[in-house]
């Protein structure tokens, strides 16, 4: 029984979902549906002796013409012009939070930073894996795949994405917030959304889960949060319209539909799984959804939730080249590889029946 939310049979059916969600993925892989995709988003990631990503290079120029006392708006639709990118719609031009802040602190700042956040999120996960009673082993494997997940951090080639900063923060407010005490975590949050708009799902679940445990002071808090960020939002694009010309490049839909392939080719592409090969790296993927899934937490619920939604807004929306989105949620996936080894032996023959242990 998961007693904070009172669901009795939410690790069975957790359990039918995560297996028929592995027998899938397992499934296309086989087929070798998944390839083409995948090798795309490797050969994306890869640094080397490659010249400069052009988004990471698109930033970087934007960020340093902000250093030299320009507008963001003016450096970031001239830059986008100059080098072929879309200036419309308004959501082309990302926000200018994290432009500011580099601008503002420096490549060294940035760096420590990243480096604070990194020893941040794997504090607070910490607390909160032991706050919730996992094992010495579970804790302290749950939070070394925690770093593993978040590791981009300490490679300064990707500070530049927002993706990045935004799902860092993500992973820090999520181990930071606690039925009951939220502030910190609605403060992360905060500066996660003001960085990237992909962070309005992890919004929406968290306001959505304290409105089921019929929190209304912390329910309400997200709603003001949300009804800041349209707000902000939309007063971004009305300065965004400023600077646009008719001849401005629009970008093609997000709205592609690439389905199973859109979210694993995310997750492969944006983590360590492109260092293995495509089947293992689908099957670590699953299990470690698995491992989530059956944990009868409430971060356990949240992090499935999340983490199935994203899935399913990744197969929905997102081109190819948009691999990098999955960096929103990467930093918390893999820890549920820690809780795989007592998942596994309940789900074949215990909870994916629905029988009750005790």
């Amino acid at each position: 029984m998961l007693a904070v939310f009172g669901i009795q049979d939410w690790r069975a059916r957790a359990a039918r979902l995560t297996l028929l969600v592995l027998g899938v993925l397992m499934l296309i892989t086989a087929q070798g549906a998944l390839a083409e995709v995948s090798s795309s988003a490797v050969d994306a990631t890869a640094t080397g002796n490659q010249p400069r990503d052009r988004d990471l290079a698109l930033y970087d120029a934007i960020v340093t013409r902000v250093a030299a006392g320009e507008s963001f708006y003016a450096a970031a639709t001239t830059e986008q012009r100059a080098r072929s990118f879309p200036v419309r719609p308004g959501f082309a031009l990302r926000l200018p939070t994290l432009a500011w802040i580099q601008a503002s602190v420096g490549p060294l700042g940035t760096a420590l930073a990243a480096y604070g956040l990194l020893a941040a999120i794997a504090l607070a996960w910490w607390r909160r894996f032991g706050d919730e009673g996992a094992s010495p082993s579970q804790r302290r494997f749950a939070v070394a795949l925690v770093l593993l997940g978040s590791s981009f951090l300490l490679n300064s080639t990707y500070h530049p994405l927002h993706e990045l900063w935004a799902g860092g923060l993500m992973a820090l407010a999520l181990g930071l917030h606690r039925p009951g005490r939220w502030g910190a975590a609605l403060a992360v949050a905060a500066v996660a959304l003001a960085i990237r708009e992909l962070v309005l799902p992890f919004v929406l679940l968290m306001g959505a889960l304290a409105a089921w445990r019929r929190d209304w002071k912390e329910t309400s808090a997200w709603v003001a949060l949300l009804a800041a960020f349209f707000v902000v939002l939309s007063v971004h694009h009305a300065v965004v319209a400023d600077y646009q010309r008719a001849s401005d490049m629009a970008g093609p839909s997000w709205l592609v539909l690439r389905g199973v392939e859109g979210w694993i080719g995310n997750i492969v592409g944006s983590s360590p799984l492109h260092l293995l090969p495509l089947p293992v790296a689908v099957l670590v993927a699953a299990l470690a959804l698995v491992g989530w899934t059956t944990r009868r937490t409430a971060s356990g619920l949240a992090a499935s939730l999340l983490l199935l939604g994203y899935g399913l807004a990744f197969m929905i929306a997102g081109r190819e080249n948009n691999f990098y989105w999955g960096l929103i949620v990467t930093p918390i996936l893999f820890a549920g590889l820690a809780f795989v080894p007592q998942a596994l032996r309940n789900l074949p023959f215990g909870a994916a029946r629905g029988i009750r242990h005790a």
